[in-house]
């Protein structure tokens, strides 16, 4: 074996051993939020207990029933920069959604990465604003492919300083700064016009949203980020 070809070796073996250095160092930084079992670090929006009814565990999955009258449901702890990755499902003309920086005494009002059965649901004659992986109402995704309903998604928000992320199956679709003038006049021109704190940055809860039809939750975790 030549040097160069020692030398060619060496670098290979330490990158490689670098990459999965890094690589486990981030699987370590992903904490779950759903068990698969049981309800633990969840709560109702309106009290500290987790939903009575509406809500069930089955299969691993977190289940929303259809006009279960559970109730929207939030992550005991607040979080502030962060990436919340999920799996998700819905029933023909499903609608849901989930809501960050969420505080319980303002209600369940906050930007809502959209959950929709785009082909079917009459929301998505309003336009990409309403249609999956938008910020509900005021910012469409550009280029969301949800699968068939029925089907898994796997979604991703990404929220580090201001800056927001919205990912659908791989791809991200959505990228705004809070804050911003353009954020701004999104908003004024949207039904959260006359909320106040409506894309203020601030620590708050991430909520899974109860909107009357059938929807499946699993594999929902999430890691922390630094300040950007």
């Amino acid at each position: 074996m030549t040097t160069l070809t020692r030398l060619s070796h060496t670098l290979c073996t330490l990158f490689c051993a670098l990459t999965a250095v890094s690589a486990n160092e981030e699987a370590a930084d992903w904490k779950p939020l759903f068990d698969g079992k049981t309800t633990a670090g969840w709560r109702g929006i309106k009290t500290a207990e987790f939903a009575a009814q509406g809500w069930v565990v089955e299969n691993g999955v977190l289940h929303c029933l259809p006009k279960g009258g559970g109730g929207d449901i939030i992550t005991v702890k607040k979080y502030d920069n962060f990436e919340f990755s999920w799996e998700w499902r819905i029933g023909r003309m499903g609608n849901s959604g989930v809501k960050y920086l969420i505080l319980p005494e303002r209600g369940a009002i906050g930007p809502e990465y959209q959950m929709l059965d785009d082909i079917n649901h009459p929301e998505a004659k309003h336009g990409p604003k309403r249609m999956t992986a938008g910020v509900f109402d005021v910012l469409g995704a550009k280029g969301a492919a949800a699968k068939p309903v029925g089907e898994w998604n796997q979604s991703r928000i990404v929220l580090q300083g201001k800056h927001v992320e919205h990912w659908l199956n791989g791809a991200k679709v959505l990228e705004y700064e809070l804050e911003s003038d353009a954020l701004k006049t999104a908003i004024a021109e949207s039904k959260f016009n006359k909320t106040s704190f409506y894309g203020v940055k601030t620590a708050g809860h991430i909520l899974l949203q109860d909107h009357g039809t059938e929807t499946w939750f699993r594999n929902l975790k999430i890691r922390e980020l630094p300040e950007r």
